[in-house]
């Protein structure tokens, strides 16, 4: 490997990481100025996170939607364009699931439960194609349509959740129908396992497939060529129409999926507990992976831990809940705030070698 893409490669792995240690600075900062322990509360983000089996089974489990909502983010990235409407595919993906049984008698065991997972898939797909169809034909921004309509697909996920699909069961908590014991997904098992779903698997196989899409084909290739340099793209004759709505197209699909996912294998039903974020903070894991597929498993983990860990702080600390969000929040700002040393870092490291034809002196 040359110096120079060594050099690249130490600063994609030192961006994200220099980002994330100042968000945990800064929520140490944060911590302190509420009259608690910095080190206790980075302590104890460590143990929620990490710290027995069970804190690593919450970990796995909350961090499996999150692969799949971060490439929502990331392979519409690689292709140019900056989603930011995972939220709303994973609300029409759990309600398209939860809501396929009302349409179709679904056949027991696998092959029902395949129906109401590509179901998920294909209203996430649809939706996030659409705000890849508006910037190419319409020429409206991708980061205010996907928003708007994440928006949108929530108030339609509580129109039908609350109106035509509620169960009448449902009284304090509006729902769907509970599925069928047959359709859900259950738990992978063993020592380790056995609370965590079988989404985590469908998360990093999924990873793992984008990144050898994106490496390996033909089509990957040219969707990174129309995301690096579309002029070039357009040279070569390119359909970059086709390969951006694609990409959107695929990113909404594992949104969606995480959905359905959420539904089979967590809530049983479509209600408003699907309704946590989780399309934002796959957001959030993907800049911090760089929008690179196998990079999305660790981070997503990563993440998970932190909100696996929020419970330990309000127990141990007496901090809210939701203090992890403020943290992930900090972690949000420098990871954007570390895009403007892309490309710059190594000035700081690495001694820059004179001109030829100077001296050490005249340089």
């Amino acid at each position: 490997m040359s110096s120079s893409r060594w050099q690249d490669s130490a600063e994609a792995l030192a961006l994200p990481l220099l980002a994330l240690a100042a968000g945990l600075a800064l929520f140490g900062v944060f911590v302190w100025l509420h009259g608690h322990n910095p080190l206790q509360a980075w302590t104890l983000l460590f143990l929620g996170a990490f710290g027995d089996s069970f804190s690593i089974q919450n970990t796995l489990q909350r961090a499996a939607p999150l692969m799949l909502t971060a490439l929502c983010v990331a392979l519409p990235a690689r292709a140019g364009l900056t989603i930011i409407g995972g939220e709303g595919a994973l609300v029409l993906g759990g309600l398209a699931a939860a809501a396929l049984p009302y349409a179709l008698p679904l056949p027991a065991g696998s092959a029902g439960t395949a129906m109401l997972l590509l179901a998920a898939a294909l209203a996430g797909a649809v939706w996030i194609a659409l705000a890849g169809w508006l910037r190419q034909w319409r020429g409206v921004n991708e980061t205010i349509s996907s928003l708007l309509l994440g928006y949108l697909a929530i108030a339609l996920f509580k129109h039908g959740v609350e109106g035509a699909l509620r169960d009448p069961a449902s009284l304090n908590k509006p729902s769907t129908l509970p599925l069928a014991d047959e359709l859900r997904i259950g738990t992978i098992g063993g020592n380790w396992l056995y609370d965590v779903h079988w989404g985590l698997v469908f998360g990093i196989v999924l990873c793992v497939l984008a990144a050898i899409w994106l490496a390996a084909t033909t089509h990957g290739f040219a969707t990174r060529v129309v995301g690096g340099n579309p002029r070039a793209a357009q040279l070569v004759g390119l359909p970059a129409t086709r390969l951006i709505v694609t990409a959107c197209a695929l990113g909404g699909a594992a949104a969606g999926l995480a959905g359905g996912i959420e539904v089979a294998a967590v809530h049983t039903s479509a209600n408003a507990s699907l309704i946590v974020g989780l399309g934002y903070t796959g957001i959030l894991v993907s800049f911090v992976a760089r929008h690179q597929p196998l990079a999305i498993v660790p981070v997503a983990i990563l993440f998970g831990g932190f909100l696996a860990a929020g419970s330990l702080l309000q127990r141990r600390m007496g901090l809210p809940d939701a203090s992890v969000q403020v943290l992930m929040g900090f972690c949000f700002v420098f990871i954007l705030a570390s895009e403007a040393w892309r490309g710059r870092l190594g000035e700081l490291f690495v001694l820059r070698k004179p001109p030829l034809g100077t001296t050490p002196a005249a340089a």
